[in-house]
């Protein structure tokens, strides 16, 4: 191993310094039949400090793998200009087409700050860090997909230039979080600038061909500097809230009975300014009504956002929705959305 801060070490995952014969061809859903489970590959470039890219941290989400594969066939034999560490993650649950198997902790909530403790995956999450720490990333992409329409986007956990800078190379729609905490990005923003890249559903629709550019863009990259000029058009936004079902609740997307019945369009709303009175769906019971978790920067929820009315639910205050979705499983293990509030940039200096 190259890394002489692990020196003697057994890693807690697979370490690779080349890529398997018949990596670049292989789908998501077959990696078990080349790699041990969640592997790091250290691949060496002219330029030693690597860029770092991580995928598949859930295993129905394809797209990084997808970009990733692309980008290195392209390159052939080709030395990478820059060197490279890709995290490939949760290859169990991409075996059986799923986010995360039952019996698994969420690949992105693992990371530095999390709340977890004393769990194997947290401790593997930590000795990637620091194996990345030692040899200093430029920059930190994490792939994603989501299971409802939403156009693609890019998610930073702090409002500082280079971030903002790294986000804007994938996509002019850029959300700030801070919760949940334990992700990928947050954990590397401590090293470098980082982002979480949203390419919308998995297949024909996907965003691949903007994280193609993205990787490409970073791999040629000499430094953030001169990619600072005056800023372009950009939708900053930031969570407010965190919607979800009540524990044990049931909820169905196409008309079928259940506790919550949503509207079967409903990812449709996605990134659109949501004005009060539009109708989410419908709730069975008086008494259920959907959580509202507090969002970034909020040590508190934020009240309510949606009244019940005649059974009918209701958006109360205009908001901008993301990550609504018409899977009740998507649903069951993250939430059913995001409200969102525009921000402006103010002390952000973007120019150089």
């Amino acid at each position: 191993m190259t890394n002489c801060l692990h020196h003697g070490v057994k890693p807690p995952c697979a370490v690779l310094h080349h890529l398997p014969e018949g990596f670049l061809d292989c789908p998501a859903d077959q990696l078990m039949q080349l790699l041990p489970g969640p592997t790091l590959f250290d691949l060496p470039g002219r330029d030693p400090r690597p860029l770092f890219i991580s995928t598949l941290l859930h295993g129905n989400e394809d797209s990084g793998l997808n970009a990733i594969q692309t980008v290195l066939r392209k390159l052939g034999s080709s030395e990478l200009n820059r060197s490279l560490l890709l995290f490939i993650g949760n290859v169990r649950a991409a075996s059986q087409q799923c986010r995360t198997l039952p019996d698994q902790l969420d690949y992105n909530r693992i990371w530095p700050g999390t709340k977890i403790i004393d769990h194997p995956l947290v401790a593997m999450a930590r000795w990637i860090f620091d194996y990345a720490s030692h040899l200093r990333p430029i920059a930190s992409i994490d792939i994603h997909n989501n299971t409802g329409f939403n156009p693609p986007y890019g998610c930073v956990p702090k409002l500082e230039p280079h971030f903002i800078a790294l986000a804007r190379m994938f996509s002019s729609y850029i959300v700030h979080f801070e919760r949940p905490l334990g992700t990928h990005t947050a954990a590397f923003s401590s090293l470098c600038p980082a982002v979480t890249v949203e390419c919308g559903k998995a297949g024909k629709e996907s965003a691949t061909q903007q994280a193609i550019r993205l990787i490409q863009s970073c791999l040629d990259l000499k430094a953030f500097d001169c990619q600072l000029g005056a800023p372009e058009k950009i939708e900053l936004l930031r969570t407010y809230a965190i919607v979800k079902p009540p524990p044990g609740t049931s909820i169905s997307f196409d008309g079928q009975g259940a506790d919550f019945i949503f509207r079967k369009d409903i990812d449709r709303l996605n990134f659109k300014e949501i004005q009060p009175g539009e109708v989410f769906g419908f709730v069975q019971d008086q008494f259920y009504k959907l959580e509202i978790f507090a969002g970034d920067g909020l040590d508190s929820p934020p009240g309510e956002y949606f009244d019940y009315i005649n059974g009918e639910i209701r958006l109360k205050k205009a908001a901008i929705p993301a990550m609504l979705t018409c899977d009740p499983q998507a649903v069951e293990l993250d939430c059913l959305c995001y409200l969102m509030h525009r921000i402006n940039l103010d002390g952000v200096r973007l120019s150089s």
